[in-house]
């Protein structure tokens, strides 16, 4: 039977544009691909059917008579597609002298690219700190990073050195937002005269190059209108190669035949593959290299012949390619000296070949040793020796690419500021977290081995196990046990439906504290852990607290005191005192901790970047709240109930003593383990919801003395609780 012709035309045209569906509009006839002499290439454009979507249009405009690129507010140097980078311009921070107010005014630039599809490059910025007695930091979307600068030798242009007036600090990967900051304490105000500006920046290394001048005039803020150059790196969407291949609500970028997809920090991106080179963002942009025009990158002694993706180079007939030339053959008398002498060629090469094989083996086995012993491991491993029965293993490079598959993108667990996480399984079959640490300045490599085996002895129910470590690395990597659950963040902050009751997340939070007490005051030496945060607190398969991440810790000192010049943390977490002082404290976790309690009660995040300057931390946001008596309006709708309410109070009355400004008015986290244990309990205990008052009329009105020394009562709830436990 015959279908109608008209539902075929329907099929069809239905078809077509299912097909266009799926490929991005390509760039429409006539768009400008220039600015100036920038070139513009898609998917960027400069008007919006010139672009691949909305967050690739750029602006072309004239400033003060010179015609320049902006992608939103930030200056476009250049654009390159097969790198899937863009070089832009960022602003200086600083902070200067001036001498008619006699008083130090400030700067503070900033860049927030969160509506555009780049991050800045951590391979290829630098945090650049300059000034004689300058202490700065970048804050990020999601970390502290700074450095301290002085002038303890005499200045030399092109070093960067923290004592010849400028330091360096490693970029996060992943940043999207920044902004430069000082500290007050540092100021120009007596040496105005030979350096009168400190100035913090992101800046490219490669364009970055040192002069005394930067320190002994304005020089590097005046120029080029006070900006510097910035690496960023740009993806199509920030999806994942796979999840972009299966998305059918936006359309997939790479389009053009013999392209590739490359997984990014931003997202995912395009490339041509090998042997080609154009727009993989175009239909049939990636065009075929003819390596045969190209003598220089594609060497060819006889005949030279194209491919697809490749080319040959052949000799003439007669001649045969004898080390890269054409020579004529001699089927003669000559055949067997040729031959011989080819095939002792050949044979020496081959030698050759081996011995050089052999040589760079040596030289790689000499290298690796000489990173083993930088970072401790003949200490390492005499201290193994004489402590029997230490459950720790020092793992090759080689163990550990197998385990995880060469480190491929799939097998990430996590990104932090210290590193990378892997998934890896072992050989035995054991599932472990593989950690790949970014830097380690010289201090720590010298204690690394020795901290290493201080930080295997550590022993608790709820602190994540350090299983080994590899130190025949540039840097050391790390190996623990794996945890399923994923974090407390994601706990918090997952889905909002799902309910987490009181006492669970009260559990939780008695677990990591008791975690935290135990590193304070067990551990010989005691261990300050330096990045407490829901994401370091990990759950396992019956969500019980794991404590992890000891990235940023270091070993208590016995003189009390700890001075730092590269301080780093996490935003929202990070101890006031700690910035003003870089002295880390027992105090400083405790003050991370009153923030994991707020993420407790609230399930808001510790510090929200998209929010109203007032509301972005929530230690702020939660110390306004009670000042106002509006401790209920930041709650969780889930645990706030009048059934709750005096616990919760009690909660966030702990939580606002651990967020103290002053340390020594803080109590201690072996403090606030206790008085979590005993809200735990007294909220189980029958007791509390029968007879409040009778109980605390038989208990009586016992008092504490907190960490500064002074004494003080505890609610009825406290009482109850303390009384419960001595009796039990």
């Amino acid at each position: 039977m015959e279908l109608p012709r008209v539902p075929l035309i329907l099929l069809a045209a239905w078809a077509l544009a299912a097909a266009a569906a799926d490929v991005p509009a390509a760039r429409s006839p006539g768009c400008a691909t220039t600015c100036g002499d920038i070139a513009v290439p898609y998917p960027f454009g400069l008007d919006p059917q010139c672009a691949i979507n909305a967050e690739f249009r750029v602006n072309c405009t004239t400033v003060g008579g010179a015609t320049k690129l902006f992608h939103g507010t930030l200056e476009v140097i250049r654009f390159s597609v097969p790198e899937g980078k863009a070089w832009l311009k960022t602003f200086i921070s600083r902070q200067c002298y001036d001498q008619a107010t006699a008083t130090v005014f400030y700067n503070n630039a900033w860049m927030n690219i969160g509506n555009l599809p780049y991050v800045l490059s951590a391979d290829e910025n630098k945090v650049i700190v300059l000034g004689c007695r300058s202490m700065a930091y970048m804050l990020s979307d999601t970390y502290i990073i700074g450095c301290l600068s002085t002038c303890d030798e005499p200045l030399r242009n092109g070093s960067c050195s923290r004592t010849v007036g400028c330091c360096q600090a490693d970029l996060p990967r992943g940043v999207r937002y920044y902004e430069g900051f000082f500290n007050s304490f540092y100021n120009t105000t007596a040496i105005w005269r030979q350096t009168p500006c400190n100035y913090v920046t992101v800046m490219e290394m490669a364009a970055f190059n040192f002069s005394t001048t930067y320190l002994t005039t304005r020089v590097f803020y005046d120029a080029d209108d006070s900006r510097t150059p910035v690496v960023m790196e740009w993806g199509i969407t920030r999806e994942t190669c796979q999840q972009a291949k299966i998305n059918r609500t936006a359309p997939y970028a790479c389009v053009s035949d013999h392209s590739d997809c490359v997984d990014g920090d931003a997202g995912y991106r395009c490339r041509c593959s090998d042997g080609f080179r154009g727009n993989p963002y175009i239909q049939d942009g990636c065009k075929d290299i003819d390596e045969c025009l190209d003598n220089v990158t594609y060497p060819c002694a006889g005949i030279c012949e194209n491919t697809l993706g490749n080319f040959t180079c052949s000799c003439p007939r007669g001649r045969d390619m004898v080390n890269g030339v054409c020579v004529k053959n001699r089927r003669s008398t000559w055949m067997a000296p040729v031959v011989g002498a080819s095939v002792g060629l050949v044979a020496l090469v081959i030698g050759i070949t081996c011995a050089y094989l052999v040589r760079e083996r040596r030289k790689l086995h000499r290298v690796k040793q000489r990173y083993f012993r930088q970072h401790g491991g003949l200490l390492l491993f005499e201290e193994m020796k004489s402590q029997q029965g230490v459950a720790f293993k020092i793992f090759s490079e080689e163990e550990l690419q197998q385990a995880t598959n060469m480190f491929e993108a799939q097998q990430v667990l996590g990104h932090g500021g210290h590193g990378t996480v892997y998934r890896g399984v072992l050989k035995s079959g054991v599932v472990v977290a593989v950690k790949r640490c970014t830097t380690i300045d010289e201090q720590q490599k010298k204690e690394f081995g020795r901290e290493m085996l201080i930080l295997s002895q550590i022993n608790h129910k709820n602190i994540v196990k350090l299983l080994g470590c590899c130190l025949e690395v540039e840097v050391p990597m790390l190996v623990y046990e794996f945890i399923p659950n994923g974090t407390l963040f994601d706990l918090i902050r997952g889905d909002h439906t799902r309910h987490i009751s009181l006492n669970t997340r009260l559990r939780i939070a008695y677990e990591s504290a008791e975690a935290l007490a135990y590193l304070h005051s067990c551990a010989s030496p005691p261990i300050l852990h330096g990045d407490v945060k829901s994401t370091n607190i990990l759950l396992d398969g019956d969500y019980t607290a794991r404590v992890s991440d000891f990235g940023a810790s270091i070993l208590a000192p016995n003189d009390k005191s700890q001075f730092v010049t590269v301080v780093q943390g996490t935003c929202g977490y990070l101890d006031p005192e700690y910035m003003q002082t870089y002295e880390l404290t027992d105090k400083s976790d405790v003050y991370s901790f009153g923030v994991v309690l707020l993420e407790l009660l609230t399930r808001k995040k510790a510090f929200n970047l998209e929010g109203p300057e007032q509301d972005k931390s929530l230690s702020m946001v939660f110390i306004c709240a009670m000042k106002e008596n509006k401790l209920e309006d930041i709650l969780d709708d889930q645990i706030k109930n009048d059934e709750n309410m005096e616990y919760l109070e009690e909660i966030a009355e702990l939580a606002r003593q651990c967020l103290e400004m002053s340390g020594v008015n803080r109590p201690s986290i072996k403090e606030v383990a206790d008085k979590l244990d005993r809200l735990r309990k007294v909220m189980q205990h029958p007791w509390a919801h029968e007879d409040p008052e009778e109980l605390d009329r038989l208990l009586g009105e016992p008092s504490v003395v907190n960490s500064a020394g002074t004494t003080g009562n505890f609610s009825m709830t406290n009482k109850a609780a303390m009384g419960l436990e001595s009796g039990r």
